[in-house]
């Protein structure tokens, strides 16, 4: 409602990191620990915002997590040459960053929230952050020319990794203990965006607050 008010138009993943660890009191890491953005005595949370234009039916989300070269990581300098083998190494340095913040907490989990500011529509779930068996999934190309994970027992599409950039993204299915909530949908209780003089006479501005130096 903060933002909304301040005419803030959307809500980033660096954002929603620090009003989480200021929510629980926790720790916000400038610079994550492996995959902890947040941290709170031996708890730590991987932080994720996606946007959706329907958050309340949205059954499955991408949430980014991070940028995997197996070229730096595993030595892979073509990474088409083979790529189950590029498949398994960009599971490896999510597993290795999933340790290292094992390595300073003792559970590590994982915060989504779904949103679209325009209708103030809002899911919230949270869930373990896991490891995953390389050997248990299988690789091939999308459409777009990137690279798609699938689950080789169930065929559901797990991962998806981008040649370009390094780009990794996990598919995760919105639980049903998701959180749904809407902002100020009633009228009565809008918020007003507050104007930028409104701001500037509460603070009690004055031009002498500005000095030139040059």
């Amino acid at each position: 409602m903060h933002r909304i008010a301040i005419g803030v138009g959307d809500l980033k993943g660096d954002d929603f990191s620090a009003m989480f660890a200021r929510c629980i009191e926790g720790v916000d890491h400038a610079s994550p620990l492996g995959i902890a953005d947040v941290g709170w005595n031996r708890c730590a949370w991987s932080v994720k915002t996606v946007k959706a234009n329907n958050p309340f039916r949205s059954k499955k989300v991408r949430l980014i997590s991070g940028r995997n070269s197996p070229d730096y990581s595993s030595g892979i300098q073509n990474p088409h040459e083979d790529i189950q083998a590029t498949g398994r190494a960009v599971l490896e340095i999510w597993n290795a960053r999933l340790n290292e913040a094992l390595s300073e907490y003792d559970d590590m989990r994982i915060v989504a929230l779904i949103r679209n500011i325009d209708s103030r529509e809002f899911v919230l779930f949270e869930e373990e952050a896991t490891r995953y068996i390389p050997e248990e999934f299988i690789w091939s190309y999308t459409s777009q020319g990137n690279l798609q994970g699938k689950h080789k027992l169930t065929g559901k599409h797990a991962f998806t990794w981008q040649f370009h950039g390094g780009q990794f993204t996990i598919i995760r299915e919105v639980p049903a203990s998701a959180r749904q909530f809407v902002v100020a949908r009633n009228q009565s209780l809008d918020v007003s965006q507050l104007t930028p003089d409104a701001i500037l006479t509460d603070l009690g501005y004055t031009d002498n607050w500005i000095d030139i130096v040059q």
